[in-house]
């Protein structure tokens, strides 16, 4: 209810028709389970290919959206280097691997608008789904997960992803997002685990209702975002694998976050990091966030 019924429940609580809505979950999720990171071991000095060769390598592949066959043709005619795009796909999971954690755990400064969407992308030959949770006014990509299902599991742990980047949970707390109801499910879920927020559904593509006409603003901030990482997966064509898959989603999300500038914040990237802004190119730029993701490993590991 809003404050103006809650007020009028208050006075004359015999106007309300009240409907309780009860579901038993079966689902083996602990909400907010802060569990040590998994830390990888990749040590990538072992790879052929230089630092900056690698920078490149991402830049091509990860920004510009080519596909690893397309990014192997250009280092070979621009660059003169020789390398396959099995390779490339190689170095993606391991670079993918190492900055996952450091994205996942970095101390994200965040606002109270949080919109949340899921996209479709091809797995093995089959629909899987992409479920994006956004700070809305940083521009920062909270969760990011891959699932062969758009179901309440799916959306729960999405959610989790958001929760879990919180110092402690706003009082009015909301997401919004469109009327799939796995959404109403998942915060049914946490509330039943003491969690609570408020969940806005923008319905349709036209204004039928006020919570639509409110909120639909942060709807389609979250649809461009949608339309972005699709410009960028478009040249996969999908993937061969579940890991696969993963790695690409994770360099995105790594890059949207902390190397790409955005025009709604005046050219800058939604995580400023001096040791980031401060270097010339981007290669440079990837070179560095994944020197910065190792050495938060290390540090990790000796804490």
């Amino acid at each position: 209810m809003s404050s103006k019924e809650k007020k009028q429940f208050k006075k004359d609580p015999q106007s309300f028709k009240l409907r309780y809505i009860f579901r038993q979950f079966h689902i083996d999720f602990q909400p907010l389970s802060k569990n040590s990171p998994e830390l990888p071991v990749v040590d990538l000095s072992r790879i052929y290919a230089s630092p900056h060769t690698l920078g490149l390598i991402l830049t091509y592949h990860v920004n510009y959206g080519l596909s690893a066959r397309r990014t192997a043709a250009i280092m070979q005619d621009v660059h003169g280097v020789t390398i396959s795009h099995q390779t490339i796909l190689n170095y993606e999971n391991s670079v993918a691997l190492l900055l996952k954690p450091y994205v996942d755990h970095y101390p994200y400064e965040l606002s109270d608008q949080f919109c949340g969407d899921e996209t479709y992308i091809r797995v093995n030959g089959k629909w899987h789904y992409l479920f994006f949770f956004f700070d809305a006014v940083k521009k920062i990509i909270l969760s990011y997960r891959v699932s062969p299902n758009r179901d309440t599991a799916s959306a729960i742990q999405a959610i989790n992803d958001v929760l879990l980047k919180m110092e402690e949970i706003p009082e009015n707390l909301t997401f919004v997002v469109d009327g799939n109801p796995i959404y109403l499910l998942a915060q049914h879920f946490f509330a039943q685990n003491d969690i609570s927020f408020d969940v806005k559904q923008v319905i349709g593509l036209t204004n039928e209702d006020p919570i639509s006409t409110e909120y639909r603003p942060l709807k389609q901030i979250i649809e461009r975002l949608n339309r972005t990482f699709k410009g960028n997966y478009r040249s996969t064509q999908g993937f061969g694998s579940d890991h696969g898959s993963v790695s690409f989603v994770t360099l995105f999300a790594a890059y949207f976050n902390f190397l790409r500038p955005h025009a709604s914040l005046e050219g800058k990237v939604p995580v400023v990091n001096p040791k980031l802004s401060g270097l010339p190119t981007m290669p440079a730029r990837w070179t560095k966030l994944i020197e910065l993701a190792q050495r938060w490993i290390v540090e990790q590991r000796s804490a």
